[in-house]
């Protein structure tokens, strides 16, 4: 009998020394949030849940950080081998296609109503989620848009205006390497930073109807725009308007905005950039200036179209039945006005309604979202992923000369008539 009171008592200790982390079904996160200011928005809604809602629900959300690149591939492979996390991020477009056909991304369109969330966020940003009119993701961080970067104090040193012509744009990096200045900070060691130019240079050429209709199978990459672009790409480069190195300097590294602080021109990037230099360099904050790609005169493209798109990161659940509900809750957090105003002392303007921003640079990002008639999702969300893998390889070319511009054009149609076989 002393025996079994003993076991019993023993039992008892045991289970009561278990935290009660231990006793909650986990639902697994993964993002990006591997250093500030994005380790901080990314744990808000993580601690929001475990907070709030685990003690009661049962699980406990457990984030997995990783370096972006390394993220993409990391991801990829997880789901290759049906290993899929509960939560994960992405940038939405074809992949968000192909999560969802391969059960990965769930329509999350009666949570969205439940819990008031298409109250919450920008009409324009919820249909980047939208599938066949059903909701696979929601939207987090930012609006991201393409723009160029530079030092309003250098500039007005050196006597600089902002170029709103590609012809203009040309003559102030003549002026730039002239003065001894490199005129363009880029790290193109992933590939999509280089794709900025070749995107916004066919887009202001030829239209985003270009990407659109090679899509659908009604156009071709090879074309007078995408030929223009890469020719322009490579007669920069051979005129000193990049770095040395260019192909081998890591963004994930911060290797071209530590270009912008010691004196490069300028640099074109994502509107996400901003909370990353109010937080390592708030003197250079101080005096950043931005302004849009610009125009290409006499093109009959409407030249106030924006690359980017309507939130940075995109949170979609592969899990289902009472988890997948438990999951979306810690999404829900990144809709709050808590979160709100915390994203926007990070810098960054989400794609919520109530969103406002007292930041001078962040006024001007939305000015530009106001005049612009549209958004040209990055061609490598847009684009299925084997075609945007090679469209990022190919145009990675043109900056060290590797190929020409007909062929990094045919490369990239390669593929897309490849896919688009296979999709027949």
């Amino acid at each position: 009998m002393k025996k079994k009171l003993f076991a019993v008592l023993l039992a008892c200790v045991l289970v009561c020394a278990i935290p009660l982390g231990a006793l909650a079904e986990t639902i697994s996160f993964w993002h990006l949030g591997t250093d500030e200011p994005d380790k901080t928005m990314w744990n808000f809604g993580v601690e929001q849940y475990n907070t709030n809602d685990a003690p009661e629900s049962g699980y406990e959300i457990e984030q997995v950080a990783t370096v972006n690149d390394q993220y993409k591939t990391k991801l990829a492979v997880a789901m290759a081998s049906g290993q899929c996390p509960d939560m994960y991020i992405h940038w939405t477009g074809g992949p968000m296609v192909d999560y969802m056909k391969s059960g990965y991304a769930q329509d999350l369109t009666e949570l969205v109503d439940k819990y008031g969330l298409r109250d919450l966020y920008t009409e324009a940003s919820l249909a980047q989620c939208t599938i066949d009119g059903k909701i696979y993701a929601i939207p987090v961080k930012n609006n991201s848009i393409a723009v160029i970067f530079y030092n309003k104090a250098m500039w007005a040193e050196k006597g600089y205006e902002v170029p709103t012509t590609l012809t203009e744009l040309e003559a102030l990096c003549d002026k730039m390497v002239a003065d001894g200045i490199t005129p363009f900070a880029l790290a193109n060691q992933p590939q999509w930073t280089g794709s900025m130019y070749y995107m916004y240079l066919v887009a202001r050429h030829g239209g985003p109807q270009i990407i659109s209709d090679a899509y659908a199978g009604t156009g071709s990459l090879v074309n007078d725009s995408t030929i223009f672009a890469g020719q322009k790409i490579e007669e920069w480069v051979q005129k000193g308007y990049f770095p040395q190195g260019v192909n081998s300097l890591s963004p994930d590294n911060g290797d071209d905005r530590a270009l912008l602080y010691q004196g490069a021109g300028m640099m074109l990037q994502g509107a996400w950039q901003v909370g990353s230099i109010k937080e390592e360099n708030p003197d250079f904050y101080a005096n950043l200036g931005v302004f849009p790609f610009p125009a290409i005169e006499g093109s009959e493209a409407d030249q106030s179209v924006i690359v980017g798109t309507l939130g940075d990161n995109f949170i979609s659940i592969s899990c289902t039945g009472e988890k997948l509900e438990e999951a979306f809750k810690c999404a829900a957090y990144y809709s709050s006005d808590e979160f709100r105003e915390l994203d926007q002392s990070l810098g960054n303007v989400p794609p919520l309604k109530a969103a406002t921003s007292e930041e001078p640079v962040n006024q001007d990002l939305i000015e530009m979202l106001g005049k612009a008639s549209g958004v040209q999702l990055w061609w490598d969300q847009y684009l299925p992923a084997a075609v945007a893998d090679v469209h990022k390889s190919a145009s990675q070319k043109l900056f060290d000369c590797s190929a020409t511009p007909e062929e990094v054009a045919q490369e990239q149609q390669d593929a897309m008539d490849e896919y688009l076989a296979e999709n027949a």
